[in-house]
């Protein structure tokens, strides 16, 4: 393992994360500042959930150790791509940016807004069926060749640094921003059965990466004058399936808590709305739901 003063002195300039944190910054301070005007208070703690846990890990990530050694080590590479895809969205998506935009725009913004929110690719993406398909999809991309092409080539590692975190904010939000995305309480059941079925699809490509005997990249050789603490080849592979596979299932103990969350408040709200009906409507609900059946 890389000496502590390495891992803290180590920085790299990633021109497309610098680019996407400071547009992002940028964006959510303007909203703060639309918001005051439209007289909306909000609320400092989701402020600093955004910048501190969002922002700033984020840069750590691209711009720091995992950044600096990811083109050459596998286990830094996934270490960075894992926690920008499964962990850096969710804490930046407590500071609620679907909300503040909400508060921040006028009227005209927010039908613009809803109409977004509704259309069919973010009804998709606003599921749990689809999330563990495209993380299962993405990281079994690392038992190919292609993990050493996103290493060792700029372009493809600076757009992985701007697409994950940015596919793990849209997969992430219908979670942290329930509010935005109405579900059933059978659907959101449904949807909370099935993240114990990605607690299981989630692992598969770590597991694979840590079991198997060779090494999938075909890069089997350190370049000269590589540090004397590189692990071999193997080992590397080897740390990087032990990494996969713990973030991976870890981070689904806070998903299956805020889901949990979600259905209790969504089932109180259904059943309020269901105590203000009039018997007469209540009556014709019923007739309308056996009408439905009896089709």
């Amino acid at each position: 393992m890389p000496p502590i003063s390495t891992v803290l002195a180590a920085v790299v300039v990633d021109p497309a994360a610098l680019a996407l944190a400071l547009g992002a910054a940028i964006a959510y301070g303007f909203g703060l500042r639309a918001a005051r005007r439209n007289g909306e208070t909000w609320p400092v703690w989701r402020t600093l959930c955004f910048y501190v846990l969002g922002v700033l890990p984020y840069l750590v990530l691209t711009c720091g150790f995992t950044g600096a050694y990811g083109s050459q080590l596998r286990w830094a590479f996934t270490l960075k791509l894992a926690l920008l895809f499964f962990v850096v969205p969710l804490l930046a998506g407590l500071g609620r940016p679907l909300g503040l935009a909400r508060a921040a725009l006028g009227e005209g913004g927010r039908r613009r807004l809803d109409g977004i929110m509704g259309s069919r690719p973010m009804r998709v993406l606003g599921n749990a069926f689809v999330a563990p398909v495209i993380g299962l999809v993405l990281f079994a991309t690392f038992l190919t060749p292609l993990l050493h092409v996103y290493r060792a080539n700029p372009v493809a590692s600076g757009a992985l640094s701007i697409l994950v975190p940015l596919i793990g904010l849209l997969l992430a939000l219908p979670i942290v921003e329930a509010d935005d995305f109405h579900r059933s309480s059978s659907f959101i059941l449904l949807e909370f059965v099935y993240v114990f079925i990605e607690l299981l699809a989630d692992a598969i490509p770590g597991i694979a990466l840590r079991l198997n005997g060779t090494v999938l990249d075909g890069v089997t050789s350190w370049a000269a004058g590589s540090p004397s603490w590189f692990p071999s080849a193997l080992r590397d592979q080897q740390l990087a399936g032990d990494i996969l596979w713990f973030i991976a299932e870890i981070v689904d103990l806070p998903l299956i808590i805020l889901m949990f969350v979600r259905f209790s408040r969504n089932d109180r709200h259904e059943a309020r709305s269901y105590d203000e009906l009039s018997d007469e409507e209540m009556e014709a609900l019923a007739e309308a739901h056996l009408r439905q059946r009896g089709d």
